[in-house]
C-alpha cells in the first residue's frame, strides 16, 4: 500500500476550486494510478476529516511549444474530494 503523500501530490488553488470549498470540496493532484478508495483513505490520514465522496478527472496533458520544439505536457489525474459537513481543511481555508 503507498503513503498518502504519494497519493496526494498537491492541491489545486484556483478561482473555480476555491469555490467549491463553501459546499465541502477540495480539489488535489493526485497519482495517476490511484482509485477513489485510496484517495478518499489518504485525505482522511493526512487531514483528519470524513470523505463523503470522491469525483475523478483524467486530464489530457496539451501541445506545448517552444521555438522549434514541440511536445506535449504529461497526464494527470485530478480528484474532488467532498467531506462531511462541518469538517474542513485548514490549508484551504488559510488560502481564502
Amino acid at each position: 500500500m503507498k503513503a498518502p503523500q504519494d497519493i496526494i501530490l498537491r492541491p489545486i488553488i484556483t478561482e473555480n476550486s476555491m469555490m467549491g470549498i463553501s459546499g465541502g470540496k477540495y480539489t488535489f493532484k493526485v497519482a495517476p494510478d490511484a482509485n477513489k478508495i485510496e484517495i478518499a483513505q489518504a485525505v482522511e490520514a493526512l487531514f483528519h476529516v470524513t470523505v463523503t465522496k470522491v469525483n475523478t478527472i483524467n486530464c489530457k496533458g496539451r501541445a506545448k511549444r517552444v521555438g522549434m520544439n514541440a511536445g506535449y505536457k504529461s497526464d494527470w489525474k485530478k480528484a474532488i474530494v467532498t467531506v462531511k459537513e462541518g469538517d474542513s481543511i485548514e490549508f484551504f481555508e488559510s488560502m481564502m
